[in-house]
C-alpha cells in the first residue's frame, strides 16, 4: 500500500471521528471537563454507528436526520458558518445567513457520510487537557488508535454561559488541517467572484450533485 492510500485511508478513519464527536447525543454538563465531553461523546456514537447497519453504509437521511436531531447542541454551528465565511458573514442579511447555515451543515454532513461506512474497531486515548478554572476556549487533543497508524485529531471548544451551559465544539482539525480555515479560503474565492448569494448558489449546487452520488 502506498503512502497516498495509507493517507486517504487515515483521513477517512479520522473524519469519522470527527462527525462522532458531532453527531452524538445531546447531553449537555456545565461542569463536564470539555476533554471528557469529546471521549463521551465519541464513544456513544461509535458505538451507535458500528450497531446501526444503515448508518455504516452510508444511508444519507438517516445521517441526515441524526445530525438534525442531535448536532445542535454540541457544536456551535453558527460560529462555525461565520467563521468559515469570513468578513462578508456580517454584511449578510440575516436570510442569507440561514442559508449559508443550512447549505454549510449539508456540507459537511455529506463530505463525512461515505466515510461512516469505514469505522472499525477503534478507540480512542485523550491528550493531558491544559487549561485553567477560568478559561472560556480550550484546544482538546485525542488520538484515534485501531489498524493503522495513530491518527491525531484536535477540537476547539466554547463554553456557553446561562441556561443549557456547556462546553459546545466551533472547529475541528484533522492531520493537521483545521476544518473552518479549510473551507474559509475555498469561500473567500467564490465571494470574491460571485458575492454572498453566489457562495450560496454555489453550496446549494454543490449539495445537490452530491445529493445525487449518494
Amino acid at each position: 500500500m502506498n503512502m497516498k492510500r495509507v493517507f486517504l485511508r487515515q483521513l477517512v478513519s479520522a473524519s469519522v471521528l470527527l462527525l462522532a464527536a458531532l453527531v452524538a447525543p445531546s447531553v449537555h454538563a456545565a461542569d463536564e471537563a470539555p476533554d471528557a465531553l469529546i471521549k463521551r461523546l465519541s464513544v456513544d456514537i461509535l458505538e451507535t454507528i458500528k450497531n446501526d447497519k444503515a448508518i455504516r453504509a452510508g444511508d444519507m437521511a438517516k445521517v441526515i436526520a441524526l445530525v438534525d436531531t442531535r448536532i445542535m447542541p454540541n457544536v456551535n454551528f453558527q460560529r462555525m458558518t461565520a467563521s468559515a465565511v469570513g468578513p462578508a458573514w456580517r454584511q449578510a442579511t440575516p436570510e442569507q445567513q440561514k442559508r449559508l447555515q443550512e447549505e454549510f451543515k449539508i456540507l459537511l454532513v455529506r463530505t463525512y457520510a461515505g466515510a461512516l461506512a469505514q469505522v472499525t474497531e477503534q478507540t480512542i486515548s485523550m491528550k493531558p487537557l491544559r487549561m485553567a478554572a477560568e478559561d472560556k476556549e480550550v484546544l482538546v487533543r485525542s488520538e484515534i488508535k485501531g489498524g493503522g497508524e495513530a491518527i491525531q485529531l484536535d477540537y476547539r471548544l466554547e463554553k456557553t454561559p446561562g441556561q443549557g451551559a456547556g462546553w459546545r465544539i466551533y472547529n475541528l482539525n484533522v492531520l493537521g488541517v483545521w476544518l473552518v480555515e479549510t473551507y474559509r479560503s475555498q469561500f473567500a474565492t467564490e465571494i470574491n467572484a460571485k458575492g454572498v448569494d453566489g457562495l450560496i448558489a454555489t453550496l446549494a449546487e454543490r449539495n445537490k450533485s452530491n445529493g445525487k452520488k449518494a
